[in-house]
């Protein structure tokens, strides 16, 4: 059974790419066939997330195994197939290229396609030039309108006897992280 995917990138506006797999390959040959397709260096740490159809990250498939303790599991690209996660038409994923700036393309499952067996990963559509691999800080920075000079930690008068023991205690989260 192939996959078919589709790569977009919300930096550039005419970038598409189509990739075409097998459903049992693992995420990490998945990872190769996307930065050739793209032409970018395979030098870099990436992740693959499962996302929601809302484009929330839920599991996350990483090139290295991490050490996230374990109360998570760690899923790594080269032990870890791609219909261990995706079986559906209409599935997303995001695949973070650059984890400084978490910049990444959106991935949607478009078409399943049974009968066809592939001996490997192939590029099947190519539109537009994929946007640069890696930005420096100081252009990220600029377009996030970021200013690291400031006291980006909080207040310099800080009093770390204002911190007691339960300044935590009515604080909750919910399963993304934020505060509720």
């Amino acid at each position: 059974m192939v996959y078919k995917f589709l790569l977009l990138s919300d930096e550039v506006d005419n970038f598409s790419r189509a990739i075409e797999i097998n459903s049992d390959s693992t995420f990490f040959q998945f990872h190769n066939a996307i930065l050739e397709s793209v032409g970018y260096n395979k030098d870099q740490i990436t992740s693959f997330f499962i996302c929601s159809e809302n484009w929330e990250k839920h599991e996350e498939i990483t090139l290295i195994a991490m050490d996230t303790g374990s109360e998570y599991d760690n899923f790594v690209m080269d032990s870890t197939h791609l219909d261990e996660f995706i079986e559906d038409e209409g599935q997303r994923l995001l695949y973070v290229f650059d984890n400084l700036t978490e910049r990444a393309f959106f991935i949607e499952l478009k078409e399943i396609i049974p009968s066809k067996r592939l001996s490997e990963p192939v590029c099947t559509f190519s539109k537009g030039k994929a946007p640069v691999q890696l930005l420096d800080i100081d252009d990220f920075a600029v377009n996030q309108k970021i200013d690291f000079d400031t006291e980006f930690y909080g207040d310099e008068e800080f009093d770390l006897d204002e911190l007691g023991e339960d300044s935590f205690g009515d604080v909750n989260f919910d399963e993304n992280g934020r505060e509720i």
